[in-house]
């Protein structure tokens, strides 16, 4: 009874045993996919992050960088360095650019800044200051468009004295140039504005009626195409 007893224990024994080894390769099998799958994760990370925050150029070689230590490694450490001179530092005047230029004949508005009588007294000695120097600083204003309004009087001219004696008076008027357009309200200069807003700096005509809005002048371009071909024509016929 002892002896059938043991036998089967031995069984079962061997049984488990080699169950266990079964289930310890599996494991190491199962250990050794999550390693290379953890390896590859860890592999897409660190390229991810360098694609992130890594140089964008390409790294400098060491071999590059000794290239610009020529004069270093062929100098003689034996001569004595040269001895450096003190320069007195200087100002030089800061000069316009090249890219700005101005007519030659542009007007010149001189605007005086000067210390008002009262106030010419040294502030040790009480003493009276003169003019030493001056500096002067150019700015260069623009001046936007003024309109005008202009009107035209004509003066008509009667004789006296055929209007006492005679049945005919003659009637004199002055002389007063014609408009540009027969009835028109623009004029020779605000037809020339327009062409040139138009034209040259390409703005649309309902753009310049909008910026004539906001100065407080409302008239209607509409036809101003019109107006500006029978001003063209007409100027170019005489």
């Amino acid at each position: 009874m002892r002896a059938l007893w043991y036998n089967y224990l031995m069984k079962t024994q061997e049984i488990s045993t080699e169950k266990l080894l079964n289930i310890i390769e599996e494991k190491d099998l199962k250990i050794a996919e999550l390693e290379q799958k953890i390896q590859w994760f860890m592999e897409q990370l660190r390229l991810a992050k360098h694609k992130q925050f890594g140089v964008s150029s390409e790294q400098i070689n060491v071999l590059q960088i000794s290239l610009f230590n020529e004069a270093e490694s062929t100098a003689e450490l034996t001569v004595p360095e040269p001895e450096l001179t003190e320069i007195k530092t200087h100002y030089r005047k800061k000069t316009r650019l090249t890219t700005d230029k101005l007519p030659e004949d542009i007007p010149v508005e001189v605007v005086e800044h000067e210390l008002p009588e009262a106030e010419r007294f040294c502030p040790d000695c009480d003493g009276e200051l003169h003019v030493m120097g001056r500096e002067i600083r150019e700015e260069l204003k623009i001046i936007p468009a003024k309109a005008v309004l202009v009107q035209h009087i004509q003066y008509i001219y009667a004789c006296r004295n055929c209007e006492e004696t005679s049945d005919h008076v003659p009637i004199v008027k002055a002389n007063m140039p014609e408009p540009v357009i027969k009835g028109g309200f623009a004029a020779p200069d605000t037809i020339a504005h327009i062409a040139t807003q138009k034209f040259m700096m390409a703005s649309p005509l309902y753009r310049q009626e909008q910026e004539w809005k906001q100065n407080g002048i409302w008239l209607c371009l509409i036809g101003s195409s019109k107006l500006l071909l029978t001003g063209w024509s007409r100027y170019t016929r005489q």
